[in-house]
């Protein structure tokens, strides 16, 4: 069966589903967290992809076809379709175009055809979706590959053809109300920024080429699941209890004052 569906051309992110995915013992090939155009570690965890959320700072979605063909990418953060805030499935879903092995960076949700407003790590409370009501699919960012049915063909210097954007993100410090550990990451609705769409339609093959679904949450969370190791606490006092009294030797000249 013939899967047409409407898209927008110019980059893009995704939605859940079922398709072939990208497991934890390989890393995500086609899509980056970006915060400052940076691209953000990735760490492997019982089957799963996890980035650390920096509170208060915008980021953006990388994404790189590898295909000879175009691709339509749904993307999705916190189960919010990237350009119209939907809740559906990634095969429904309005998707994002790249063309053979293009690079393309999305900052932002799309508020409209010229605009968008950016991506901002922020706490469940703060976040988009709280606004909308639709809170079942905080911290987990999907995206889903849809090649274009057309016979792949390559050619040798095809793979010089990408296009990269990678808009600085500034940091936004936010006064926190609550413990941290209290807190749980989500994105926000952060300041507008320009991002030109088109539409365009594809015939799209039924069956998703790929799957990527990264996980994001602040330090203290990834401590908790055990992704990250728990910081040494340092207690001054404890520090002080330690101290002696006199030591061997003479008293040493510091580099500063010779």
């Amino acid at each position: 069966m013939n899967h047409r569906v409407a898209c927008l051309m110019v980059a893009g992110l995704a939605l859940a589903c079922e398709a072939p995915g990208v497991t934890a013992s390989e890393p995500p090939p086609y899509i980056e967290i970006l915060v400052g155009g940076i691209p953000q570690t990735r760490y492997a965890h019982e089957g799963r992809w996890y980035v650390e959320a920096l509170k208060g700072r915008e980021y953006a979605i990388q994404l790189r076809n590898p295909f000879g063909v175009r691709v339509a990418v749904a993307l999705s953060v916190d189960g919010l379709n990237t350009i119209d805030a939907r809740q559906t499935s990634a095969t429904d879903a309005r998707k994002w175009v790249l063309d053979p092995y293009e690079t393309v960076t999305i900052s932002g949700w799309q508020t409209s055809r010229t605009e968008a407003r950016r991506f901002e790590f922020t706490t469940e409370e703060r976040s988009y979706g709280q606004a909308l009501g639709k809170t079942a699919n905080f911290g987990v960012i999907s995206a889903v590959f849809f090649k274009e049915r057309v016979p792949e063909v390559r050619t040798a210097d095809e793979g010089a053809r990408s296009r990269v954007q990678q808009p600085a993100a500034a940091p936004r410090p936010e006064a926190l109300a609550k413990r941290e550990n209290d807190e749980y990451a989500a994105t926000g609705m952060g300041r507008s920024t320009d991002h030109v769409v088109t539409q365009v339609r594809l015939n799209l093959e039924d069956v998703p080429s790929h799957t990527v679904n990264i996980r994001y949450e602040f330090r203290p969370q990834l401590v908790d699941l055990g992704v990250l190791p728990a910081t040494p606490i340092h207690d001054p006092l404890r520090r002080r209890e330690r101290a002696r009294g006199f030591e061997p030797g003479f008293a040493p000249v510091p580099p500063s004052l010779r």
